[in-house]
């Protein structure tokens, strides 16, 4: 069947997928044009002075998609070519994420137009709270709860959330989460997002036949959840890493890179380019190569019609949001490739950023172990649920995992009376 071709528009790609959807659960149009749109979003533009004394003008997004099953939640992220039509895919993606892993929150995303490696470390604390202070009155730890996204961190919440407990007059923790340890932050909260995906990979290596012990990674992006893959790859199932990029170069070395020296020299020269012991090869053709696993750990639409034919993989991991076109999907289909799609593959940052929030509420911490534990639990169960569905409707995993989160959030709106 072919499809409309949608752009790489991350908003479209999204729609689109919601479409598909209610096609596949019979849904009425009512439903389907609540779903189709965020249920709030706010344009912000506010002032901050730079180092050199100059005020500039920074563009900000808060986008509040669907809040049925609970307050949104939801990532900020400062990026250079941030648009409002990524922030409210991100947003919807998110509503999908938190119901599929069945947890009591809508999906929520925000973002600054900005460049963190331009800027200053009393830039970036300035920006922070000025961002919060533009969108104060629409967040709360009931209403919407933000965490880190590309290019933010802990120590970004950590501004954040004093700026909030400022404008309201007490420490309100619990309205950010991602935070620092001592800030009311969860342990285990800095890899949740790979650890997460690896537990998902575990039961697709485990469907397929796969030995992960044995097997070949390549992972397209090195930033935080790229970084923590490998390492929990290697750790976890001795899986051999022969290949690795970020945004500014790409490595390989089919015998396996050394990780631990890879991420040292990542550290120090910001990039994974002129590591030793590796060879330069193009971003492009590490997506291409014939590897077992895949994994996706960058950003949006980087597989697409035009490229995903030559996919290789035996199975994606898409730890990065959106990476896959619909058009790119039914090929990986048709040619037998597992896809674990974006929002079940990446759902351990929200899922322990929830546990987080449960923490804060009662002041009382579980050990890193402990959160593990939950978390396995949680992403298992998700996984399965998403399988025995596309099993079912002989459907792609990516059209399954649709079909279970939005027919929990059609239950959430018809109970209460919204359609």
């Amino acid at each position: 069947m072919s499809v409309t071709s949608t752009n790489n528009n991350p908003f479209l790609i999204a729609q689109k997928q919601i479409r598909d959807c209610a096609d596949i659960l019979k849904l009425d149009a009512s439903a389907t044009e609540v779903l189709l749109r965020p249920m709030r979003e706010f344009h912000v533009n506010f002032p901050v002075r730079m180092d050199d004394g100059t005020i500039r003008v920074f563009e900000g997004y808060r986008v509040q998609y669907n809040d049925a099953k609970g307050p949104t939640k939801g990532g900020i992220r400062f990026h250079p070519e941030e648009t409002i039509d990524t922030v409210r895919a991100l947003a919807a993606w998110m509503t999908w994420k938190c119901s599929l892993l069945d947890l009591p929150l809508g999906g929520g995303k925000g973002g600054v137009v900005c460049n963190p490696k331009e800027l200053s470390l009393a830039e970036l604390e300035r920006i922070s709270r000025a961002y919060i202070k533009a969108i104060g009155q629409f967040i709360s730890p009931t209403k919407d709860i933000p965490a880190p996204d590309v290019y933010t961190n802990p120590q970004i919440m950590a501004w954040m959330v004093d700026e909030y407990s400022s404008i309201v007059g007490n420490n309100q923790f619990g309205v950010i989460t991602g935070k620092p340890l001592p800030l009311g932050g969860s342990p285990g909260r800095a890899d949740a997002t790979a650890r997460g995906g690896m537990f998902t990979l575990r039961e697709a290596a485990r469907e397929i036949g796969l030995d992960l012990c044995r097997a070949t990674m390549a992972i397209q992006g090195y930033g935080n959840a790229g970084s923590y893959a490998a390492c929990l790859a290697e750790a976890m199932f001795g899986s051999k890493i022969v290949a690795v990029c970020d945004s500014k170069g790409a490595v390989g070395n089919r015998n396996g890179i050394c990780i631990p020296k890879l991420t040292e020299h990542k550290k120090k020269n910001l990039t994974v380019a002129n590591c030793e012991d590796t060879e330069d090869v193009s971003s492009q053709s590490l997506m291409e190569m014939d590897v077992d696993v895949l994994v996706l750990a960058a950003l949006e639409g980087v597989l697409t019609e035009k490229n995903a034919d030559k996919v290789k993989a035996k199975i994606i991991v898409e730890l990065a949001n959106g990476p896959t076109t619909p058009e790119a999907d039914e090929i990986l289909y048709r040619k037998g490739v597992h896809v674990i799609p974006d929002f079940l593959c990446n759902a351990g940052g929200v899922t322990v950023s929830y546990f987080e929030m449960v923490q804060n509420a009662y002041m009382y911490y579980w050990d890193e172990k402990e959160v593990h534990e939950k978390l396995d639990t949680k992403m298992t169960k998700a996984y399965h649920e998403v399988l025995e569905t596309s099993k079912k409707f002989r459907i792609n995993m990516r059209k399954a995992a649709y079909v279970v989160a939005v027919e929990r959030v059609v239950e959430a709106m018809k109970l209460r009376g919204w359609i």
